[in-house]
């Protein structure tokens, strides 16, 4: 940017307007800014602040608000009125005077903000927004000290409750519609809507239609007065009360920038951080909301040792569970051997002391961090195309937004990665990015980034690509010649997501689409420690940096940096986590050592619970009881998220480094604990803290050795079902059971309910209607659930993964593609169906079948055995006007019931 003083003797305008510049002066200062940039920004590069409300720099211009006028003159002429700042242009030989140089715009937006406050209610005392709000700020610095209009403001009854997370005082709305802006054009979710005209207008929500968003959160943060609040937050704190840190999401791997409110060593509230080159500054409600998992009441914070008399755990000293722990580990070392499942969601430091722990204290490469369904393939694909790469010579958020072509592969981006689907959305939506899915129906996260209707003028970009699940692999050999020819183009992306582990010969296809035509390909997985993890080396077949087991040199360079002798580390690759499990089970390997995993995320929980019980030896690093501690002979508390420092890589690569949010709690980290558990066990791991294994992971440096071969392996054909049988298709929603979304009834509100997907053939073939219940089945359980009816192959049914009753895995014993029973109609009573498994074949508390008709449980409660909530009973609190669990007092909902359509307590 040029600037110059037009008052000096600057020989500004022999200088030359750069390309695509236009040249202007804003309060007597001469500036080049780009051709359609808007005054308001090109102000800002100066440092002269303009007064908004409406403005947004990531929304389309709106100038609803009219508080950004200033005075304009174009080619010597001035403009017969104000104008506004954020809707005018820049162009060459403007003059623009603010505020600051203009009583002519001063006087204007002085009566702007007297006409916004004449209704505006007193509420600073008590409203959320007071301390942190840009009207307060902005009528003490642009307004009047009084105010000439003194008669009874209008009211409205609030607050309004427009969603289970969101509530609404009208009254206090200017009208700027950020909301409205933000949920049409960034999250593609217009439930939130400008509703009559004139003096009356207000915002508001459909009748039946709550504001059901997986981002609705970002309202809150960007209403510049306080007009939509927090129920889960409301009334709980001041913003001067709080002390904030920042830090980075650990529930996926996108990666969001985000800013912790605490209070007194309790978190108040989470907001979206500013990250430009990631999130830009949205996040998704569960990482906004999704914190409580961390001070529920069943935290662990002592260890516990399984008692030998009463075969109960009781808590204990370090001391003692410490050496019991090392004394069972080192017999189970010696006796069979000991698998290591460390779970995806650590940081990287963590990561690397389990990677570390089992490799120097157990002797072994039996670690695998993937609590999910996985594929031999994948580590391959991992070891070959992932693992040392980065934002800089990989796929990236920019990469991604200025790709001309993207084609996702087993991959819901708004379900699986919310913030790269919000940058491929952002892409569609400016008309430069045609966006593909290979999968079976028009999810919602598919049509906002597919067929876009923005300014009442369709943008179609790309499409569903249907095939059968199980055939993704086929598919990609069989791309149609548009879509082949459109991945050609320079900046093409592929993105593979985790389910494709599910599926034959999907990365090796993948590979050979980007060979073809020079696409880039990016894996995305789930969760935020998956990344970092394979770097950690916690994979049976890598070392950190991804450097292979088998190889005799790398190896031999961990041995040294890590101070042992030559020859010492296992130099055989490892089981994987399913070959983990069934050696467990088998006695073939005496112990476990177990992190953060739940039964059932992995790929045959009832497999799991067997090996747990079979295993000789369980040791368990848990926050939170669990499916694992259940049946462990050690249980260590760890430290959350906000409790400790650490890195997560996000699906880029990208090094997302964080501090401790709330200290002093003596909550320690994994990395600690498994250190002072290596020195019971007469090894020194030195990884004491994160800070000193990040400095360890620097150290050791990139692999200097050949990346492992590629996967190649061929897809399988898929035969399509007949009679009564059926393809699965399965994923699991953001908002679903999981158990780091404990206690947030608020945010179990705006779940997807769960339903069965079939397609109209389908149904016409089976005699199952509309909105009736379903019958999905397999020899282990059956899955009833409303059935609904869209656009997709024929003989194929679609389940969420892990929603409310449909726990795939868990009840079913499914995955994605696998063949399943379909039938209408709701299971049989109790008594009138088969018999059920014997005890010893389903784990204690796991139910085999269950029954949903209209998105809820048999009474309305999860589970209490499996961690969940019960929302109370997801109905509404008419006393406060929200619902605990559910959604307003209106009784908004998708049943019209005020229960809010999922499981009651999905959490």
């Amino acid at each position: 940017m040029t600037v110059a003083s037009a008052s000096g003797n600057d020989t500004a305008q022999s200088r030359p307007v750069p390309e695509g510049h236009v040249r202007l002066t804003i309060d007597g200062i001469e500036v080049d800014a780009p051709k359609g940039e808007l005054v308001i920004r090109t102000a800002e590069r100066l440092g002269i602040v303009i007064p908004r409300f409406c403005d947004h720099p990531l929304l389309d211009p709106a100038g609803a608000c009219r508080q950004c006028l200033v005075e304009v003159e174009v080619n010597g002429k001035p403009m017969p009125k104000p104008a506004a700042s954020c809707t005018t242009a820049v162009a060459d030989g403007m003059v623009v005077n603010t505020q600051q140089t203009s009583q002519v715009a001063d006087k204007a937006q002085q009566g702007v903000m007297e006409l916004l406050l004449i209704n505006h209610p007193l509420d600073c005392p008590v409203c959320d927004k007071g301390g942190e709000c840009p009207l307060q700020n902005q009528a003490l610095k642009h307004g009047r000290s009084e105010s000439r209009f003194v008669d009874k403001k209008r009211t409205f009854a609030k607050p309004v409750s427009i969603s289970s997370q969101i509530l609404l005082d009208r009254e206090r709305c200017v009208l700027c519609q950020r909301c409205t802006r933000f949920s049409k054009q960034i999250a593609g979710d217009p439930f939130i809507e400008l509703l009559e005209r004139g003096a009356t207008q207000q915002i508001g929500i459909g009748e039946q239609q709550p504001f059901q968003s997986y981002f609705s959160g970002n309202t809150i943060q960007i209403c510049p007065v306080g007009a939509l609040t927090s129920a889960a937050y409301r009334f709980r704190s001041r913003p001067f009360d709080l002390v904030s840190t920042p830090g980075v999401c650990e529930h996926c791997a996108s990666g969001c920038s985000q800013r912790t409110d605490w209070r007194r060593g309790k978190v108040m509230r989470r907001l979206a951080g500013e990250d430009p080159e990631v999130n830009e500054e949205w996040n998704c409600d569960k990482g906004r909301f999704a914190f409580r998992y961390a001070t529920a009441s069943d935290r662990l914070t002592r260890p516990m040792v399984r008692d030998a008399e009463s075969g109960e755990l009781r808590e204990t000293s370090w001391t003692e569970a410490l050496r019991r722990a090392a004394d069972g580990l080192l017999t189970a070392r010696d006796s069979g051997g000991v698998g290591v499942l460390p779970g995806g969601r650590l940081t990287r430091e963590d990561a690397y002391a389990y990677g570390k722990f089992a490799r120097m204290a157990l002797g072994t490469n039996d670690i695998d961090h993937r609590a999910r369904p996985h594929s031999t393939e994948e580590l391959d694909f991992l070891g070959a195309s992932v693992v040392g790469t980065g934002p800089e010579d990989g796929v990236s958020y920019s990469s991604l937004e200025a790709a001309p072509t993207v084609l996702c592969v087993a991959f819901e981006p708004e379900e699986e990665s919310p913030i790269v689907f919000l940058r491929l959305r952002k892409a569609a939506r400016d008309g430069s990015t045609r966006v593909f899915h290979l999968g079976q129906w028009d999810s919602p996260g598919v049509e906002k980034t597919t067929d876009i209707v923005d300014s009442g003028s369709p943008i179609h970009s790309g499409g569903l690509l249907p095939c059968l699940p199980g055939g993704e692999a086929a598919a990609l050999y069989e791309l149609p010649p548009e879509v082949e020819q459109a991945l050609s183009e320079p900046g093409a992306v592929l993105l593979l997501g985790e389910r494709c582990s599910q599926v034959s010969g999907v990365y090796t296809a993948a590979m050979r689409v980007a060979e073809r035509t020079g696409a880039g390909i990016a894996w995305i997985p789930r969760r935020a420690g998956e990344r970092g993890a394979v770097e950690a080396g916690t994979l049976p077949t890598l070392l950190p940096n991804g450097r292979p087991v088998s190889d005799s040199v790398v190896r031999s360079g961990i041995e040294r940096a890590w101070g042992v002798p030559e020859g010492s580390l296992p130099s055989i690759p490892g089981r994987e986590l399913d070959g983990i499990l069934a050696a467990a089970e088998s006695g073939e390997l005496s112990g476990l050592l177990v992190g953060g995993v739940d039964p059932d995320d992995l790929p045959d929980p009832e497999q799991a619970r067997r090996a747990l019980r079979s295993a000789g030896f369980v040791v368990s690093l848990e926050l939170r009881p669990s499916g694992v501690t259940e049946h462990a002979d050690v249980v260590l508390p760890i430290a959350p998220t906000v409790e400790k420092s650490g890195t997560f890589l996000n699906w880029e690569g990208r090094a997302r480094e964080f501090e401790i949010t709330i200290e002093g709690t003596g909550a320690l980290p994994d990395c600690r604990v498994l250190d002072t558990l290596a020195v019971e066990m007469d090894v020194d791991l030195f990884t004491q803290t994160p800070a000193a294994v990040a400095a360890e992971i620097q150290r050791l440096g990139a692999n200097p050795g050949a990346r492992p071969k590629p996967p190649d392996i061929p897809a399988e054909p898929v035969d399509e079902p007949v009679g009564d049988k059926a393809l699965l298709a399965s994923w699991r929603h953001l908002l679903d059971n999981g158990s780091m979304q404990h206690d947030e009834p608020n945010l179990a509100g705006t779940a997807r309910p769960p339903v069965a997907r079939i397609s109209r053939d389908t149904s016409r073939r089976l005699g199952i209607e509309p909105h009736q219940p379903v019958r999905v089945s397999t020899e282990r359980g059956t899955v009833a659930l409303e059935s609904e009816i869209v656009e997709m192959p024929d003989g194929v049914v679609w389940l969420p993964g892990n929603s409310g009753p449909a726990k795939v895995r868990s009840v079913l014993g499914a995955g994605h593609g696998t063949v399943v029973g379909l039938a209408a109609g709701p299971l049989p009573p109790p008594g009138g169906g088969p018999k059920s498994p014997e005890p010893d074949e389903t784990a204690a508390g796991e139910a085999v079948s269950a029954a949903v008709t209209n998105g809820h449980g048999a009474n309305g409660h999860n589970d209490a055995a499996n961690g969940h909530s019960d929302a109370a009973n997801g109905h509404n609190d008419a006393a406060n006007g929200h619902g605990a669990g559910g959604l307003g007092a209106a009784g908004h909902g998708p049943n019209g019931n005020g229960h809010t359509g999922t499981d009651g307590g999905v959490a």
